[in-house]
């Protein structure tokens, strides 16, 4: 008891108080609050809520400005998004994810020599994404016209000044980019000189990505003066980017540079509007993405975690990071087997998964005296009344059932990574980028969009970037066979949008950018609400912990580079003495910094007052506007 006691008293000394100081303010706001990754972004948000916009409209301003500005993404990418409506009181779900595109097969990869898809270039691409999503929200969710909401992005489209986190960027991977000709035309702008892409503060100008939206607005005002009703006519500017002139160009130029993608790809393809998955954790619903998302597994942990005493244990003291990575873990090793398209079969177990008996019979598999480096993906298929059918799959990666203490233990030479720490801390983060934004008529939006990130390849005179997502499939069926790649198949991705309730109206609307760590940082920023009393802003800013002990989502295309590294553990730089010291006896290898988050990004719904409250990471330059 002595023991403990000690371990939650170093804890509290780096608890962020009630009405401590934060780098940066809260956001306070009556009307409607706007949040994005760049100040320009949230701006345009702003913007559009001051031309009578809601939340909806507001959010696919702000999706359309930061792919502009290649925040960590760009208008070939995807986008995974929740949507509460207050006419229904229910969270929706908007799936944009793009699809594996025509050839793209095992056996067309591995013929190449790859064990994954690889990470760059056109054959990394699925079909677009982001720009179907943010029409199809817009026309059914929406008030405004796409006009109204492309004006901002076209506005920086025709020239706006670069910061120096993108144009270091480029220059960074500016050999990459020569090697693609549409790209170098428009990042390189100042070929030949020593620094060959734009200065922080150049005006930067997107001929190409401007005459696209230009041919977007186009076929909604013309279909506005043939009489068509709103949404119609945003859904015409959707067919002329799927199926008409913008098409046939993105896959004339994706295919000069030796991509895969077809006409009949994109035209295809469709945004799926979806039943978001939820569990309760002490009385507040938490809604995620379905299984093609990596958010179910923050959905595990809650339900692991809410068998426990968290707020005993202390903020981050020994016991409870320790307890944090062993749910973590247990839920990650699940989601590396299990999750993938849903409308491909194998059917994946998610009954089972999101069950709170699994979750129990999970929880009992924490040791607390030492990490468990051995931990595998356990058997949910009991728990929704079926048989595993992978359960000889599992024995020959060398699983063995072990009842007594956890369900499979998976031997040391499948545990080596031959990556290094640094080259894999590098994959685990990626970013990306978060919108948020909620509006008094009780609109709320989570989104999490990505992919066509520098350095992207641009299809042809477009100006669109193309998604490297395909990265996230796998090709050896041993590893996930839920998530193996296929022709018109959504890979299994890292991007997930969160939203919480309770009572019945919205709590949390909440999201981060940073590939695998995402649903690390989100469960602790809502463990920080829910737990430990700490507001949106307290909560973003505070020490994170992340956990390397799980199959990389993204990154090289050799096994070894994505393996996971057992007891591994990121540590924010404030960590005590004394807390170290007990990880490391518990066989955990530390290594620490002053980020141990994504920025996080987020509001809170203040009901007692009827305002909401902003929260955004000091980490990054992620930005927020309310009123």
């Amino acid at each position: 008891m002595k023991r403990i006691l000690t371990l939650c008293l170093a804890a509290f000394t780096i608890l962020p108080a009630v009405g401590q100081q934060t780098q940066k303010p809260v956001l306070h706001g009556k009307n409607w609050m706007a949040i994005t990754g760049k100040p320009l972004a949230a701006t345009a948000g702003a913007m559009t809520f001051q031309k009578g916009g809601n939340a909806v409209d507001a959010a696919c301003a702000m999706l359309a400005a930061t792919c502009t500005m290649w925040d960590v993404l760009s208008w070939g990418g995807e986008t995974q998004a929740l949507i509460y409506n207050p006419n229904t009181k229910k969270v929706i779900a908007i799936n944009a994810l793009g699809v594996a595109p025509t050839g793209a097969t095992p056996k067309f990869f591995k013929s190449k020599g790859y064990n994954f898809p690889p990470e760059n270039g056109p054959l990394a691409a699925t079909t677009p994404g982001t720009a179907g999503g943010l029409m199809h929200m817009l026309a059914n969710y929406g008030t405004l016209s796409l006009e109204q909401v492309l004006a901002p992005a076209m506005e920086m489209a025709a020239g706006y000044p670069m910061e120096a986190q993108t144009a270091n960027s480029i220059e960074k991977n500016k050999e990459l980019i020569k090697q693609w000709p549409y790209s170098k035309k428009v990042f390189l702008t100042h070929p030949g000189e020593k620094r060959e892409a734009p200065e922080a503060g150049e005006i930067f100008v997107q001929e190409d990505l401007l005459q696209t939206l230009t041919k977007l607005v186009e076929a909604e005002r013309a279909a506005l003066k043939a009489g068509k009703s709103r949404k119609e006519a945003i859904m015409a500017a959707y067919d002329r980017f799927y199926k008409g002139d913008i098409a046939e160009e993105f896959v004339r130029g994706s295919k000069e540079q030796g991509g895969l993608i077809t006409m009949q790809d994109l035209a295809k393809w469709k945004p799926i509007e979806e039943e978001p998955l939820m569990v309760n954790y002490k009385g507040v619903e938490v809604y995620k993405m379905q299984q093609w998302t990596q958010g179910p597994v923050m959905l595990q942990a809650l339900n692991i975690l809410e068998n426990l005493d968290l707020k005993s244990m202390g903020y981050n003291s020994t016991r409870y990071i320790h307890t944090l990575y062993q749910a973590m873990s247990l839920s990650f090793a699940d989601r590396d087997f299990y999750y993938g398209d849903p409308y491909f079969k194998p059917e994946e177990p998610m009954k089972g998964l999101l069950s709170k008996a699994y979750a129990k019979q999970r929880a009992s598999l924490i040791q607390y005296d030492k990490n468990d480096a051995n931990i595998g993906p356990g058997d949910p298929y009991p728990f929704e009344g079926r048989k595993n059918p992978y359960l000889k799959l599992l024995k020959e990666r060398g699983y063995e059932p072990d009842t007594t203490r956890r369900n499979f233990a998976p031997t040391h030479d499948q545990r080596n990574n031959g990556s290094s720490i640094e080259e894999y801390q590098d994959r685990l983060w990626r970013g990306t980028t978060t919108v948020e934004a909620a509006d008094k008529e009780g609109w709320v939006v989570s989104i999490t969009p990505s992919g066509g990130w520098l350095p992207a390849v641009i299809a042809g005179n477009t100006g669109i970037g193309m998604s490297q997502r395909m990265q996230s499939f796998v090709l050896d069926p041993s590893l996930n066979p839920y998530n193996v790649v296929e022709p018109g198949k959504r890979p299994r991705v890292t991007l997930t949008p969160s939203m919480a309730l309770k009572d019945g109206k919205p709590y949390l609307s909440f999201a981060v950018q940073g590939g695998d760590t995402q649903d690390q940082n989100l469960l602790q920023f809502f463990l920080n609400t829910v737990e430990f009393g700490m507001n949106v802003q307290q909560a973003a800013e505070a020490a994170n912990i992340n956990t390397n002990q799980l199959w990389l989502s993204l990154g090289g295309t050799k096994t070894d580079d994505r393996k996971p590294k057992p007891g591994h553990i990121l540590l924010h730089e404030s960590t005590p003495e004394s807390v170290r010291n007990e990880l490391k006896k518990m066989g955990y290898t530390l290594s620490f910094g002053d980020r141990t988050s994504g920025p996080i990004n987020a509001i809170f719904f203040d009901w007692k007052h009827n305002s909401f409250w902003g929260g955004s990471s000091n980490h990054g330059e992620d930005y927020g506007i309310g009123w």
